[in-house]
């Protein structure tokens, strides 16, 4: 969890830069398609196949809809209008949008009382992190709305995930690769969808198209996949409560942002919430 992360932390900084020079439909193929690259290519490295199968390709298919091509367009649509900051507050009610479509569908109804109160603390922590009653409106713009369909996705993806791909028996790293795979391609469908405007040739995009393809696409996803085999959908979607503690200390370390005393004891509701969930 740790390691996913430090992944995703930043992703959204990342985002906000790849779209000085990138539609958002741009800006998501080439994540995927350089996600799904390194994958494919450390798969064959290991002496590993893709996925194989119409059936189980078809799953893949739905899974890199609600997982990947529908709310990376999502948060980089969002982004246009928000701050990066905004987005990561709505994209944290990913937990509680997880543990209300698992209870709703019967999909987990042994949360407990400890972790239910993890996952609420979770979100507290974050509110207090973010303080998003000083950003103005932006929560409740079209930008933030688009910002909370993609967190929504993400929720059902946990669900339908865990259901249907993680319990067939193949590595976390076959699974990633191809479900990438299959997101590239919904994206190319897209193309026609300010996907073909002229890109902005600059060094810092350049910078972070490639880090969200490689690292917070390609790698981060066989660390997710390997969370949700180990734990479930519910206390796998709790990362994202981590991510808004990565973006204060690295903007500490690299941005010379000191936080302040409110984001810290934020912190310390998010890692107590998150110590909760694990609780058996």
């Amino acid at each position: 969890m740790l390691a996913l992360a430090l992944l995703w932390g930043s992703g959204f900084l990342w985002i906000k830069i790849a779209l000085w020079g990138l539609s958002p439909t741009q800006v998501t193929l080439t994540r995927l398609l350089l996600g799904a690259i390194v994958l494919v290519a450390i798969v064959y490295s290991q002496r590993l196949r893709l996925a194989s199968g119409r059936y189980l390709w078809a799953h893949l298919a739905v899974a890199a809809l609600f997982a990947n091509a529908a709310p990376y367009l999502l948060f980089a649509v969002g982004e246009q209008t928000v701050s990066s900051s905004v987005a990561g507050i709505i994209n944290c009610t990913t937990p509680l949008w997880t543990m209300l479509l698992a209870y709703a569908s019967g999909h987990d109804r042994k949360l407990g009382t400890a972790r239910l109160l993890g996952l609420l603390m979770g979100f507290v922590g974050t509110l207090l992190i973010f303080a998003p009653w000083s950003s103005g409106n932006q929560v409740v713009s079209w930008g933030g709305l688009a910002c909370l369909g993609a967190s929504l996705c993400y929720a059902i993806s946990y669900l339908y995930m865990d259901r249907f791909l993680v319990n067939r028996g193949l590595p976390p790293l076959v699974l990633s690769a191809s479900q990438l795979i299959a997101a590239s391609g919904l994206m190319v469908l897209a193309l026609p969808f300010e996907g073909l405007q002229a890109i902005k040739p600059r060094l810092d995009v350049l910078v972070a198209i490639v880090v969200l393809g490689f690292l917070g696409t390609g790698m981060a996803y066989v660390l997710n996949y390997r969370i949700i085999q180990d734990d479930g959908p519910v206390l796998a979607s709790t990362v994202t409560y981590l991510l808004p503690i990565v973006a204060v200390i690295l903007g500490w370390l690299v941005l010379a942002e000191v936080p302040t005393l409110l984001s810290l004891g934020g912190m310390a509701v998010v890692l107590a919430g998150v110590a909760m969930t694990r609780v058996p």
